[in-house]
């Protein structure tokens, strides 16, 4: 599998891509393309475009969950390929993988919504939709996890003024059910992709590990949403990152240095930014 990353907050240092505070990464394997998250803007295809890499034949979109820095960017993909449609040019309808709940407004005020601008009637019109709870294999090797089982109650978070509006028109306390992740199971052991880490990165790294039946992971890429945790959860997030042995900790987007810090104290921290290739 080879990953590459399209956004995050960090640029790598000589090579001139843009970044934003989102997240994007492009996954190639068995002969697909896997478009992991949008981050908030453009941004993903401009810097596709500097890599001279193209976005109009993917065969699948997945979504780590719905906040807007991870899907912002739909709305430019569906131009490209409403733009290629009136051009005659080649592309795929690629598949949208996502949980149930991606597409509900969010409310955390000041902000009516930071979800997802496009909202669940409008993805389908434009793409074929898969939304499930339950893990979807995206190649023999790929699965995104669906919805994760909150096992460790360190990781557990308040909703504060997070608001989650239902179908039926009702609101509840937002605990973001939709947070989710890939798993890859490479030769070596598994690969955790994450978005945010909503649900936090042990828990989704122990249900990975059921998932794919493989208890080693060699290494874990995306935001661990560690921003000013308090340091017991540091303290027992890198604890259970040690256990696991990793050969690498790309940990990036919404993760804070202090906690990049702290976590490179008890697993091999490595540098993530736009422009990063890596391949297992």
């Amino acid at each position: 599998m080879k990953l590459t990353v399209l956004v995050d907050n960090n640029t790598l240092i000589d090579r001139y891509f843009i970044g934003e505070p989102g997240l994007s990464f492009l996954i190639e394997t068995e002969g697909r393309k896997i478009l992991f998250d949008t981050g908030y803007s453009d941004v993903f295809i401009r810097n596709a475009h500097r890599m001279n890499t193209s976005l109009l034949d993917l065969d699948s979109i997945v979504l780590s969950h719905g906040h807007l820095d991870h899907t912002g960017g739909l709305v430019h993909l569906v131009r490209d390929i409403t733009g290629a449609t009136i051009e005659k040019m080649q592309f795929r309808s690629p598949e949208l993988v996502a949980h149930p709940r991606c597409f509900y407004p969010k409310e955390k005020l000041p902000l009516q919504n930071n979800g997802s601008i496009l909202d669940e009637a409008e993805i389908r019109r434009q793409f074929p939709v898969n939304l499930s709870n339950r893990p979807v294999w995206i190649t023999q090797d790929l699965v995104f996890l669906g919805e994760i089982p909150r096992k460790f109650m360190f990781e557990h978070t308040d909703p504060g003024k997070r608001r989650i509006l239902l179908p039926d028109g009702r609101t509840e306390p937002d605990q973001l059910l939709d947070d989710s992740a890939l798993a890859f199971r490479s030769s070596a052991g598994l690969v955790i992709i994450s978005g945010c880490s909503h649900a936090g990165i042990c828990n989704i790294t122990e249900y990975a590990r059921e998932v794919c039946g493989i208890n080693r992971v060699v290494d874990i890429i995306g935001g661990l949403h560690l921003l000013t945790p308090p340091l017991s959860r540091l303290k027992k997030t890198g604890e259970y990152l040690q256990h696991l042995q990793l050969q690498s900790l790309h940990a990036c987007h919404c993760t804070s240095l202090s906690s990049k810090t702290v976590l490179a104290g008890y697993c091999p921290m490595q540098d993530v930014g736009c422009g990063l290739t890596l391949e297992w």
